[in-house]
């Protein structure tokens, strides 16, 4: 089914194609540029990219699924409810994506973002941003629409799928425990060590353990640029009058 997993480490991502080597049908989750290795890679192994996903909308990188599903002929696919300036495939909690044999389905798992989306494929979920490994804990939820609440309930919701149930990450960033990246774990892994969300962990107080880290978080170096990007599905934004395209800096909000 993983065909193929990109890491990437500026920043630390992972992206994966996948698919289904009998209809030769394939997907992306979450790509970062430059789109030209997973062209390759899909190539190399005769699939053809049918979806080209985001879990989210990406505050700390540039998301290269739009040129990516532009040059591969994909559907580029987001949860119905992201707010992005652009038209998309549109995807809602429970909708099911075909590659030959090979079923995606969506989990809606806002906190993140409220946008932020899982995709189950038999016994594994690529979580996206929601969670990271056990010794690192979950994601910050103070982004605009961002609720520690809401992220709780939805980790809560991957946590109750079967204990072997493997998980894998959109993001690995490196406790000081530990010195080599790691990408996948399991539902039992997380439900016994993740730091922030383990067995016992009460709701309220988990929110006020996301809410207080979250004020101590620095913002992400590239959210600016990220943003207002990627909200435009990896395009510059328009070229004003003279012709010259800009980045736009809030600076009442910084």
């Amino acid at each position: 089914m993983i065909l193929r997993q990109f890491l990437h480490f500026d920043p630390v991502g992972a992206s994966y194609l996948l698919g289904c080597g009998g209809k030769a049908s394939a997907a992306v989750i979450d790509p970062i540029r430059p789109v030209e290795p997973y062209l390759e890679s899909a190539a190399a192994t005769g699939m053809k990219i049918l979806y080209v996903i985001d879990t989210h909308i990406h505050a700390d990188h540039i998301s290269s699924g739009r040129a990516l599903a532009e040059a591969s002929g994909a559907k580029y696919t987001l949860f119905a409810g992201a707010k992005a300036n652009f038209d998309f495939h549109r995807v809602d909690d429970g909708s099911v994506l075909e590659l030959g044999n090979v079923l995606l389905t969506v989990m809606h798992t806002p906190g993140h973002t409220p946008a932020c989306i899982a995709y189950v494929i038999g016994d594994a979920v690529f979580v996206g941003d929601t969670m990271f490994m056990p010794d690192y804990g979950t994601a910050r939820a103070d982004f605009p629409g961002g609720d520690a609440r809401a992220l709780f309930r939805s980790l809560r919701r991957i946590l109750e799928l079967p204990p072997q149930t493997r998980l894998f990450m959109c993001h690995d960033y490196l406790p000081a425990s530990r010195s080599h990246y790691q990408w996948e774990t399991t539902v039992a892994a997380e439900r016994r060590d993740n730091i922030h969300a383990h067995d016992g962990v009460s709701e309220d107080a988990f929110v006020a353990m996301r809410e207080a880290r979250d004020r101590t978080l620095d913002v992400p170096r590239l959210i600016l640029p990220s943003v207002q990007v990627n909200m435009r599905a990896g395009h510059l934004p328009p070229p004003e009058e003279n012709g010259v395209r800009y980045l736009k800096i809030p600076v009442n909000a910084i």
